[in-house]
């Protein structure tokens, strides 16, 4: 039995950053990881994905650089080296993370671990460990369908995909969310014909309706085939996918050379020992925890998408530094996950911190909101990209922010600036009055903010 102060198991996102931070914080651990360091996220989607839709922006810009004084003849993409970057990218960022797991002084581990007891891990290569602090950041899986014809061949969820090495001519995405929307703007972006099937009557269904509206308006524009409000009932041989109408039971058929089940993801807590131990998770396999990630076995934390808080890569981070400073007996608060952005890698890009105009409403707070139009920014005019728009919620009482959306060039990165005003409880007046740098895309967030209080000179008056 080998003995450590801590023991994180998963090397993704929240579990590499969490054996770095209780090592810096004294602590002798070990980090166990049974496939590539980086999990998921770096591995098999956020990194993956966005490098993939970079090299679709770019054949994009360059087919259509004339409107730029830049031309460019028989503009071609090779399929097979898109795929080959995403892995080079991917595995540079792999070794970067042994590397400061190796710097910082953790010892890394590649084996499957199983719980054999609260402060007990054993490896599938006959060692044992064991700690007081034990740390599981398993992550997740994608989510499977339950309809006929699931394992067909050409059925894919979005790791297959990301290991295909040949471009479909017809994809057919089911699953209208995250993850469906990115690959669906990759592949429209290449030329490929696109058809999405989603149960829910709207694509993106957390996002605030403007946002989903422009988003669904731009991707039928692009040629995207969107089937909204229909259940999947079968997959048939030719992958002909079946699906029925939510509301009336009409039925109708997409067929494509590829399907990508994109469902949503689950939490990776089987075959880990967890239900022996006696650790309490719910109906869906999350692990409970409360604002600090402990769980109801003393010394034993799950951070990241086990734990069904916030399925993001950022928020497991975050999770992970918490808790390495909380068992270091450092001063943590917990998350304030209503203030962490969400971002969403379409075209153009969007992003949202806090609540939908709906929500908010429906919440009881006195709502104001004010938009300001790319349009009117010069940046994005300068950039061709002045599609979009930039909305606050807020309390017309307090001035409190009670949600930012953003859509257009910039946007995953415009919404840091309004997360972190809401993190120090600032208001929509005190964005307002801070002086933004011309000409930027971050101006918009200002004029939005000048919006709500009726003094965007940037923007048409209004008339009453």
């Amino acid at each position: 039995m080998t003995k450590y102060d801590a023991i994180v198991i998963g090397g993704g996102p929240g579990g590499y950053e969490c054996a770095i931070r209780c090592s810096d914080n004294g602590l002798n651990t070990v980090l166990i990881e049974e496939a590539e360091l980086g999990g998921t996220c770096l591995n098999r989607g956020c990194i993956p994905t966005k490098t993939l839709l970079h090299s679709a922006d770019v054949y994009h810009e360059a087919k259509n650089g004339a409107a730029f004084g830049v031309g460019a003849e028989n503009v071609t993409f090779d399929y097979a080296k898109i795929i080959q970057r995403k892995d080079a990218v991917a595995k540079q960022l792999s070794n970067g993370v042994a590397f400061l797991e190796k710097n910082h002084g953790v010892t890394v581990i590649k084996a499957h671990a199983v719980m054999a007891g609260p402060h007990t891990v054993a490896l599938d290569n006959g060692e044992k460990l064991e700690a007081p602090h034990i740390i599981l950041a398993t992550g997740s899986n994608p989510a499977g369908l339950p309809v006929p014809g699931i394992d067909l061949p050409g059925v894919v969820d979005s790791t297959g995909l990301l290991n295909m090495t040949t471009c479909p001519e017809h994809i057919v995405i089911i699953g209208g969310g995250v993850i469906g929307i990115e690959f669906a703007t990759f592949y429209y972006r290449l030329g490929v014909k696109v058809t999405v099937v989603e149960m829910l009557d709207r694509v993106l269904g957390p996002l605030d309706k403007d946002v989903t509206d422009f988003v669904e308006k731009e991707l039928k524009k692009n040629g995207v085939e969107l089937v909204l409000g229909a259940r999947v009932q079968a997959i048939e041989p030719g992958l002909k996918v079946r699906y029925a109408s939510v509301k009336d039971g009409t039925e109708g058929v997409a067929e494509g050379d590829v399907v990508l089940v994109a469902g949503g993801r689950i939490p990776n807590t089987r075959g880990i020992g967890l239900d022996k131990i006696g650790l309490r998770m719910d109906r869906k396999g999350f692990v409970e925890v409360d604002g600090l990630c402990r769980t109801n076995l003393p010394g034993v934390y799950a951070i990241g998408d086990i734990n069904g808080k916030m399925q993001l890569a950022h928020v497991a981070s975050a999770q992970g530094l918490l808790v390495a400073d909380h068992i270091a007996g450092k001063p943590c608060r917990q998350l304030h996950l209503e203030r962490i952005p969400s971002c969403v890698y379409c075209n153009p890009e969007t992003a949202m911190v806090g609540l939908t105009e709906e929500q908010a409403r429906a919440a009881g707070r006195d709502v104001g909101t004010g938009v300001f139009d790319l349009s009117g920014n010069g940046k994005a005019l300068t950039m061709g990209e002045n599609k979009g728009f930039v909305k606050f919620v807020f309390d017309k009482t307090t001035d409190e922010i009670l949600g930012f959306h953003v859509i257009g060039p910039r946007a995953t990165d415009l919404a840091a600036e309004v997360a972190a005003v809401m993190e120090c409880e600032g208001t929509i007046g005190e964005i307002g009055s801070t002086v933004h740098p011309h000409p930027t895309v971050s101006e918009v967030v200002m004029e939005a903010a000048h919006v709500c209080h009726g003094g965007c000179v940037n923007a048409p008056k209004s008339r009453k």
